[in-house]
């Protein structure tokens, strides 16, 4: 899916296209005994798709989607999930858990998310694959850090989002272990043994598992059949893009997961003095000083000049854009008098600004798609709102805003928000919740 996949590039394309390909060319007694988790996967990804298909009727679109991820989980309820794990059964589950928060069940998402967490730690997702599964294929290594590292970006912005523990935080899998795709060793139509979809399951509380003996380890599989013919699904340019994008999430999500979700989760302030303040500052904007150019662009017109050639590499640098700038201004704005630690009102407004634009740009760019993230659409209502409130205490006197440059564009911006809010589309109680609280407080700014 040109949508999805290049914010979650956690599906080998060679494996996913040869399986598919294989599924529709098998007769009709065949597909019966197709592997219920790969159908899973399919369904899912058809749901998935419909909710980004424009249209004339929300509700068509709705209840066609729902009717695929409905068909998704019950193949995988027939594959028992539950007891029998396999990548294929993640990375659906993954995407479930998208597709409930983009058909406004964030709730559902969470929970089902915690499944998933779950799956991940019993198949060992979370270890070092030169540890846990030393004679897999440099492949099959490749696709296990990617799905592990898809499962923990999840869990870590999700919570974000909701103010809730972080579960994904048991791991010894490195960023800098993840490396390029290794090059395709056989055409996408072989049987290639050591692709995502067919890589050996481990599952830490079987048997087997339990009486684990170092001293008989697994042997390798055999190579896949080699092919001269060039892999039509394999692209370099594209697989390197990916790795850079996934390693600049992954170590912007470590960096959340210990610095915001866990203390946001339980009420606590975020800095405990001053100097930890400005050295948390201090490795956020390394971090982000650290990520590749392309992903780190700002300027509109260059975006949209971009977005004609690379649209993917557009959809990835507004993805971390709109986190890493939501998570500065989380930062920004959190204060700990008792610790002498005040809320930095320019700085949180300028990560606001920063952060909300990704969202403008993004509907500009992509407005359909921008209408369907709930991800993405929430992040950008929580920006509205912190500007609105940040305004309403800072930039007035006597009911008067404040002639100040960065005031006045981002009352703009909650203008803005509230114009999209009120014209868009998609689940209206959930547009008529975010207009209502957000324009209440925009109304009282001033008073």
């Amino acid at each position: 899916m040109p949508v999805v996949d290049p914010v979650y590039p956690m599906i080998n394309r060679r494996t996913f296209y040869a399986d598919y390909e294989r599924f529709w060319a098998k007769g009709v007694n065949e597909k019966y005994k197709s592997d219920a988790a790969m159908l899973a996967l399919h369904l899912v990804m058809y749901a998935m798709g419909t909710q980004f298909i424009e249209v004339p009727s929300y509700t068509e679109r709705a209840q066609t989607a729902e009717f695929y991820v409905s068909a998704s989980n019950q193949a995988l309820r027939i594959s028992s999930y539950l007891s029998h794990l396999s990548t294929r059964t993640v990375q659906a589950m993954v995407l479930i858990c998208y597709f409930l928060m983009n058909d406004n069940h964030a709730s559902d998402a969470w929970v089902f998310a915690g499944i998933v967490l779950r799956q991940a730690y019993a198949m060992g997702l979370n270890r070092d694959p030169d540890i846990i599964v030393p004679h897999a294929s440099a492949a099959e290594k490749q696709q296990r850090r990617k799905l592990w590292q898809a499962v923990m970006f999840q869990d870590t912005f999700l919570t974000v989002l909701l103010k809730l523990p972080p579960t994904a935080t048991h791991s010894d899998v490195s960023v800098d272990s993840l490396t390029e795709d290794p090059e395709p060793s056989g055409s996408s139509n072989s049987n290639d043994t050591s692709s995502s979809s067919n890589a050996r399951i481990i599952n830490q509380m079987s048997i087997s598992a339990i009486a684990f003996s170092p001293s008989a380890p697994e042997p390798p599989p055999p190579p896949p059949p080699v092919s001269s013919l060039p892999d039509p699904y394999y692209d370099p340019v594209t697989a390197k893009d990916d790795v850079s994008y996934i390693r600049s999430m992954w170590q912007l999500a470590n960096l959340v997961q210990e610095n915001l979700c866990s203390p946001l989760s339980l009420s606590l302030p975020l800095f405990n003095s001053p100097r930890h303040r400005a050295s948390l500052l201090s490795s956020f904007r390394s971090t982000h000083r650290n990520f590749p150019p392309s992903l780190t662009l700002l300027d509109y017109t260059a975006l949209q000049q971009l977005a004609v050639t690379q649209p993917r590499r557009v959809r990835q640098n507004l993805f971390l854009t709109s986190n890493y700038y939501h998570c500065l201004m989380v930062l920004q704005a959190n204060v700990n008098e008792a610790a002498g630690v005040q809320c930095n009102v320019k700085g949180a407004l300028e990560a606001a600004h920063e952060a909300i634009w990704a969202f403008f740009k993004l509907w500009g760019l992509f407005e359909s798609e921008a209408g369907v993230w709930w991800v993405f659409q929430h992040r950008a209502f929580e920006e509205a709102l912190m500007i609105a409130n940040l305004l309403s205490t800072h930039a007035f006197v006597d009911g008067t805003l404040v002639m100040d440059p960065l005031f006045m564009k981002c009352k703009d911006d909650v203008q803005r928000m509230l114009q999209i809010l009120e014209n868009g589309s998609g689940s209206m109680e959930m547009q008529k919740t975010r207009t209502n609280v957000l324009r209440s407080v925009f109304d009282g700014m001033g008073r």
